[in-house]
């Protein structure tokens, strides 16, 4: 066990020195690795371990996802959707901050990524909000709370990863992510009818929104009737997770065709960031395997196990403990890093402390209950200070926006996200019983 502590603190140092995580990773697991079994055994671990990552078919959803997002992105469907929220929320005061989370929402459903929904609704919502005289503060943190919800509503790459890491049913997991993301929607749209409340002055009363475009309804219809073609797929057994990727992707390039608002060029870049996205999440999956390997052979996650049962620390005071690193983890790691990094020290500990037994639950679903609180509380770390991944993502795009106002606007839709997280720990089927009903 000393050896992976050290082996933590290492990682933990080559990161604060900015050091990328896939090759901070590689380096402490493979050369770890090596001190321990020696060189030959870590040389064939390293290469066995690229070999099957890169060739793995169920890796294969993740660029296909990656693609269909960044066709959507660039086809300017989350105008449609933006429209189409500010229609429904729109006489409300708050409204436009209203119809950002939504819509945040909506094109996360089909897009996978916090990051790139953070980045593109801030170019379609932000213009909107301050022509109506809106306060940075709520403009700026509906947005990128808003954003968070990419990683929980499906199709979820992060869930996808947790899947499998965890051999556990990605459809089941997809079906579990759904109320916690709508109670995820629906509580952000509290927090800024509470902000107005208090303070009016941060969202003028807004005059009746236009009428939808021919634009606008074929983004927003195109929007919904993806996500369902995708549900409906999986769900109806017409194909797998990994087959419903390939079709969306193939349908994302239909809808940008049809839309005709995609240049060559620019579909171009888009396949082109598909790639880099690709490659990146690729070496920090390898990157995570070998220290993964490194960490189980030095005994860390036996050691934990242990240590939790010899003192006899109840269930809810290691999740509690599991929810604050996770905390803290989100100050230095983006949500991707963090899930490989901990899931394969923390998914054996939940195991031998025979958790499912305490939530009265059978092992299956008390694990994906877990991977649903997991997501959540790695949800909250993109928006908590002083590093929250997405709020650097707005601070990046809206460079005339300083991070003090990002994360002052971040704190209403902060708190309501640790009351949903409360709310998840405390009535497990609220991810629970979608699963049952399919």
């Amino acid at each position: 066990m000393t050896e992976s502590l050290i082996g933590f603190a290492i990682l933990l140092a080559l990161i604060l020195l900015r050091v990328p995580i896939a090759f901070a990773m590689s380096a402490v697991g493979g050369i770890g690795f090596a001190l321990m079994r020696g060189w030959e055994p870590a040389w064939a671990m390293t290469g066995q371990v690229a070999f099957d990552t890169a060739l793995s078919y169920s890796l294969s959803v993740i660029p296909l996802f990656i693609f269909m997002g960044n066709i959507l992105a660039g086809s300017g469907v989350a105008q449609g959707l933006f429209a189409g929220a500010n229609r429904l929320f729109g006489r409300m005061r708050g409204g436009l901050a209203m119809a950002s989370v939504f819509s945040c929402g909506g094109f996360s459903a089909v897009c996978g990524s916090s990051l790139a929904t953070a980045a593109t609704m801030s170019k379609v919502a932000m213009p909107s909000m301050r022509r109506f005289g809106y306060d940075d503060k709520l403009a700026t943190g509906s947005i990128a709370a808003g954003g968070t919800l990419g990683i929980l509503i499906p199709p979820s790459v992060i869930l996808i990863i947790y899947g499998l890491l965890t051999e556990t049913n990605i459809a089941k997991l997809f079906i579990a992510g759904i109320i916690p993301g709508i109670i995820g929607v629906a509580l952000y749209l509290g927090a800024v009818m509470v902000a107005v409340r208090l303070n009016p002055a941060l969202a003028p009363k807004q005059a009746d929104p236009e009428p939808l475009s021919r634009s606008d309804m074929i983004g927003l219809f195109s929007v919904l009737g993806l996500f369902l073609f995708i549900m409906v797929g999986i769900y109806g057994g017409f194909f797998t997770p990994t087959e419903a990727a390939g079709m969306g992707a193939g349908a994302s390039v239909v809808i940008a065709a049809v839309l005709r608002t995609m240049s060559w060029r620019e579909f171009f870049d888009a396949t082109m960031d598909s790639v880099r996205a690709t490659a990146m999440i690729f070496a920090i999956i390898i990157g995570a395997e070998l220290f993964t390997n490194f960490i189980n052979f030095a005994g860390l996650p036996d050691a934990l196990a242990g240590f939790v049962v010899d003192n006899e620390l109840p269930v809810w005071a290691v999740i509690a403990f599991i929810i604050v690193v996770y905390m803290l983890l989100g100050c230095v790691l983006e949500s991707l890093s963090m899930i490989l990094l901990t899931v394969p020290v923390f998914y054996p500990l939940m195991f031998e402390l025979q958790f499912a037994n305490e939530l009265l639950l059978d092992p299956e679903n008390a694990l994906i209950w877990f991977a649903i609180v997991v997501v959540v509380a790695t949800e909250i770390s993109l928006i908590t200070p002083p590093v929250g991944m997405n709020v650097f993502v707005l601070k990046g795009v809206l460079k005339d926006v300083s991070l003090g106002t990002i994360f002052k606007g971040v704190f209403p839709f902060w708190v309501a996200d640790i009351l949903r997280l409360t709310l998840l720990i405390l009535v497990p089927s609220l991810s629970l019983w979608l699963v049952g009903a399919m």
